[in-house]
C-alpha cells in the first residue's frame, strides 16, 4: 500500500479488495447467453463458485443482465447491431433475443439469487451505461469492483474500462469470464492487462486473498 496526500493506494490484491470497499459484478449470466457459449458449463462453475466467495465474505453482488428492447422500440443502433449479431441483410428478419421475461433473459438458476442482492438491466455492453450501477457503488463506498461472467470480449472488456475511467478498480477474475470468440477474448485479456489499471486474478487467488484479511 502506498500512501500520498491522505490516499492509501492499493498495490496488490489483498489491499484492494474487502467487504467494506468491494463489489462483485456478475456479467450477463443468462441462460439464452450461456446456452450459445461452448464452455459455458465450466464458466458457470466458477461464477458459481466466486459468488459463493464473495457471500461468505459479505461483498455485496451485483448480476447484470443484458435485456432486448420490443423490435419496434429498438431503434437504429440496435437493429444494425441486431443484424450483425443474426447475420440478416434486412431488419425485417432480425428478432429480439432477450426480452423481458422471455426465458434467455434468466439468469442461471445456479446462481440462485438473493433477496439481498441486486439485479441490473441494460441494452448496453458497459455495465456502468445507462444503469445506476456507479451510483450504488458510490453510494455503498466502494472503491473497487470484481468482474467475472460472459462474454470477455464483448461486455467485461467495455465494463472494465469504463469502470476503470469512473475511478474505480476493476479485479478481473480470469477463469472466470468466458469468451464467445477464444481469439477475441484473448486479445481482450492481453489488452485489459497491457492497460495496468487493473488486477488479474484467478478464483482460488481471490478466495486466498479475502481469507486472509
Amino acid at each position: 500500500m502506498q500512501n500520498i496526500y491522505g490516499l492509501a493506494i492499493p498495490e496488490t490484491l489483498a489491499e484492494t479488495v474487502s467487504p467494506e470497499t468491494t463489489a462483485l459484478v456478475v456479467y450477463d449470466m443468462q441462460v439464452g447467453i450461456l446456452h450459445q457459449m461452448k464452455d459455458g458449463a465450466a464458466i458457470l462453475d466458477k461464477v458459481v463458485q466466486t459468488v459463493e466467495i464473495a457471500r461468505s465474505a459479505g461483498i455485496r453482488i451485483f448480476f447484470m443482465r443484458h435485456m432486448s428492447l420490443p423490435k419496434k422500440m429498438a431503434g437504429i443502433f440496435q437493429l444494425k447491431q441486431m443484424m450483425a449479431w443474426q447475420r440478416k441483410t434486412s431488419p425485417e428478419d432480425v428478432e429480439p433475443w432477450f426480452l423481458r421475461d422471455s426465458p434467455g433473459f434468466a439468469l442461471a438458476p445456479e446462481l440462485a439469487v438473493r433477496e439481498d442482492e441486486a439485479i441490473l438491466d441494460k441494452i448496453t455492453f458497459s455495465a456502468f451505461e445507462g444503469t445506476p450501477l456507479a451510483i450504488a457503488l458510490r453510494d455503498c463506498g466502494l472503491k473497487s469492483f470484481i468482474i467475472c461472467g460472459i462474454a470477455t470480449e464483448i461486455g467485461i472488456d467495455p465494463t472494465v474500462r469504463h469502470g476503470a475511467d469512473l475511478g474505480f478498480i476493476p479485479v478481473i477474475l480470469t477463469d472466470a469470464c468466458g469468451g464467445g470468440h477464444a481469439d477475441a477474448a484473448d486479445r481482450s485479456m492481453a489488452n485489459m492487462a497491457y492497460m495496468g489499471d487493473s488486477i488479474l486474478c484467478t478464483v482460488d487467488e481471490l478466495a486466498a486473498a479475502l481469507s486472509s484479511r
